[in-house]
């Protein structure tokens, strides 16, 4: 029999497929929206328009006014403006800022760098079994010398939903802090009320749309010091010629992700728990998601296989995941978020991360499975 060579990609979280309509406008757009939006003759007045006309339905859609939409490089670049603007906005008046121990490298790496070169208290928050940030720990570490609150809302690795609408009520009973939620995990995935945030960050790739587009949702009560000086862009908060072509195409992006919301939900959720239920039958497997986890994702670790060993061992069979975060996907520490949720350095050097689509098929979940098992039975016992 010859063997499956269909390609498996279970690695959606990480990255999606450009949606072909995206693809097409993109195209269209790269051969006719050339001129510079700040020009002031007509092509560059026309591709400003279209800008803001994208700004606007990108509003519509999320329910925030047009001008609290900032376009950015990515969530990287939005994470970074949200929490070190913040920082640097409250320099001499407030030193404090909160996140939890669980969040993407580019949350961990600003707040590292505001406290150690920048002298700011950093309080990192502990989580639960499930990866839900301690809700406890929140209440005792607010104070009026809190600048900044940033959690993300769905964790990247795990899945697990963070409790948004009670941190928002710790946050404003407890403090005069702001509170930012990075987004990139849970949209379409949960119900979002951006009404809970004073910033939100978002990733286009991370739904069918392009690389090096994002948003920083930016409420209008909220100061921020600018990281990349230049021109006016952005309210002026983003020097730099503007990325038009990402920039227009993101409100498509965002309307056709939101139109098939509830069919990608049930249907992600349908394989999540076709896989659950083959991996806990199989004894040298650990899942490590929580039951009430969103669909889309599905971690697990194996008892007898490295990480490493296991996504190789995948590969070579025409099966794309992750384990950490891709983008500490080089690191060979173990992962920080199972860690933090209180797992084996072992468990967490073994774990597996399967993020679907709406592209996904159950006969795909059972090829995985299928694989999975003559994979253990060929590597396993010589991995660990």
């Amino acid at each position: 029999m010859q063997p499956d060579t269909h390609l498996i990609y279970f690695d959606n979280a990480s990255t999606t497929p450009v949606h072909p309509q995206i693809t097409k406008l993109v195209s269209s757009l790269l051969a006719t929206t050339y001129a510079n939006s700040e020009s002031l003759y007509d092509q560059g007045m026309q591709v400003s328009r279209l800008m803001e006309r994208s700004r606007a339905q990108i509003a519509a859609l999320l329910k925030v006014q047009p001008q609290e939409v900032i376009f950015t490089s990515g969530a990287s670049e939005a994470n970074n403006m949200a929490i070190k603007g913040a920082a640097f906005a409250a320099l001499g008046k407030k030193n404090h800022l909160i996140t939890s121990r669980v969040e993407h490298s580019s949350v961990m790496n600003a707040m590292r760098q505001l406290q150690e070169v920048f002298g700011f208290e950093v309080t990192y928050l502990d989580v639960d079994s499930r990866g839900v940030v301690d809700l406890r720990q929140l209440e005792e570490a607010l104070s009026e010398r809190t600048a900044l609150v940033s959690i993300m809302a769905v964790n990247n690795e795990v899945g697990s939903v963070m409790p948004m609408r009670q941190i928002r009520q710790l946050v404003r009973s407890r403090s005069h802090a702001l509170l930012h939620f990075d987004c990139v995990q849970a949209l379409t995935r949960i119900d979002l009320d951006l009404s809970l945030a004073d910033m939100a960050s978002f990733s286009a790739h991370k739904i069918e749309g392009l690389k090096g587009s994002g948003l920083l949702i930016k409420k209008q009560h909220v100061s921020l010091v600018p990281l990349i000086s230049g021109g006016q862009q952005e309210q002026g908060l983003r020097g730099g010629t503007a990325n038009s072509v990402a920039d227009i195409a993101l409100a498509k992006t965002l309307r056709l992700a939101l139109e098939s919301e509830s069919q990608t939900r049930q249907h992600t959720a349908m394989l999540n728990r076709r896989m659950r239920q083959s991996l806990a039958a199989l004894k040298e497997i650990d899942i490590n998601s929580p039951e009430e986890g969103v669909g889309a994702i599905l971690n697990f670790s194996c008892r007898t296989m490295t990480s490493e060993v296991l996504m190789n061992a995948l590969n070579q069979r025409g099966i794309c995941v992750s384990a950490q975060s891709t983008c500490s996907s080089r690191s060979k520490a173990p992962s920080a978020v199972l860690k933090a949720m209180g797992m084996s350095d072992q468990r967490a050097l073994s774990s597996i991360r399967c993020s679907f689509s709406l592209q996904n098929t159950e006969e795909e979940v059972d090829r995985f499975v299928r694989e999975l098992k003559e994979i253990l039975v060929k590597y396993g016992t010589h991995s660990l």
